[in-house]
C-alpha cells in the first residue's frame, strides 16, 4: 500500500541523496548491495544479541536505500532489468534475515514463546509469497500492483515492534506480529485474487521449451515405470 501511495511525499528528501550519489559515480546496483549487506549485518548481530532499540533504528536508516537505489536508476534514466531483478532479489534477503533473526531472538530470549515464533515465522513465509506471487504474475504478462501489506508496511510494523520492545514496552512485539501474520497472508490471497480477475488470466501457457505435447504422446508406447510408487514421492 505505501510503496504505491507513500513515495511522492519523500521524493523531495530522495531525489537530491540520489543525485548526489550519482554525481560522484556510485551505481543505483552498489547502492542496492551495500545497503542490503549492512541491514543483514545489522539484524543478525543486533536482533539475536538483544540489542533490539538499536537494531531498528539502524536497519531503519540502511533499508532507506531502497529508496534511493530505485530514484537513483530513474535519475540516470536507465534502469536494468538485471537492476531491478537484483533489488527485488535482495528486498527477499533482507527480509529473511529481519524475520529469521527476530524468531532466534524469541527462542533464545523470549522463552522461546510458541505463539509469538509461529506468528514470526508466518509473516516470514508469506512475506516472501507476496513477493513471488507479484513476479510471477508479470512473468506471465500479469500486472499486481498494491496490497494490503507490502514490504514497507512488513518493515515499518516490524521495525517498530521491535523498537518498542527493547525499550521495554510490553506485548508491543505480539501486537504487532500479529498485524503481520494476519495481513501477510490477507495479501497473499488478495494478490492471487487480483491476478485471477485479469484479462488472459485463464489462457494456456506454453509449454517449457523441449517439452513433447503431450496430446500427441502414444499412451501405449510410454515408457514403463519399473521403480515402486514410493520412488516417486
Amino acid at each position: 500500500m505505501l510503496s504505491v501511495r507513500g513515495r511522492a511525499p519523500i521524493r523531495p528528501v530522495v531525489e537530491p541523496v540520489a543525485a548526489a550519489l550519482l554525481r560522484v559515480g556510485i551505481s543505483p546496483n552498489t547502492v542496492t548491495l551495500v545497503g542490503t549487506a549492512v541491514s543483514v549485518l545489522l539484524a543478525v548481530i543486533l536482533i539475536p544479541t538483544n540489542h533490539l532499540f538499536a537494531a531498528a533504528v539502524s536497519i531503519a536508516i540502511f533499508t532507506a536505500f531502497d529508496l534511493l537505489d530505485g530514484t537513483m536508476a530513474r535519475l540516470r534514466g536507465q534502469g536494468t532489468k538485471y537492476g531491478a531483478t537484483l533489488d527485488a532479489s535482495c528486498d527477499r534477503i533482507t527480509d529473511a534475515a529481519l524475520f529469521g533473526a527476530i524468531a532466534y531472538w524469541v527462542v533464545y530470549h523470549h522463552d522461546a514463546d510458541p505463539v509469538l515464533l509461529i506468528l514470526t515465522l508466518i509473516t516470514m513465509g508469506s512475506s516472501q509469497v507476496i513477493s513471488y506471487v507479484k513476479a510471477r504474475a508479470e512473468a506471465s504478462a500479469l500486472k499486481v500492483n498494491g496490497g494490503l501489506v507490502e514490504r514497507a508496511e512488513r518493515l515499518i510494523i516490524g521495525l517498530i515492534g521491535i523498537g518498542l520492545q527493547g525499550l521495554g514496552v510490553d506485548y508491543v512485539l505480539y501486537v504487532a506480529m500479529w498485524l503481520l501474520a494476519i495481513g501477510s497472508v490477507f495479501t497473499v490471497v488478495q494478490r492471487l485474487y487480483m491476478v485471477a480477475k485479469q484479462p488472459g488470466a485463464l489462457d494456456p501457457i506454453a509449454p517449457p521449451e523441449g517439452a513433447a505435447d503431450s496430446s500427441s504422446i502414444n499412451p501405449d508406447s510410454a515408457p514403463k515405470s519399473t521403480g515402486s510408487a514410493d520412488s516417486y514421492n
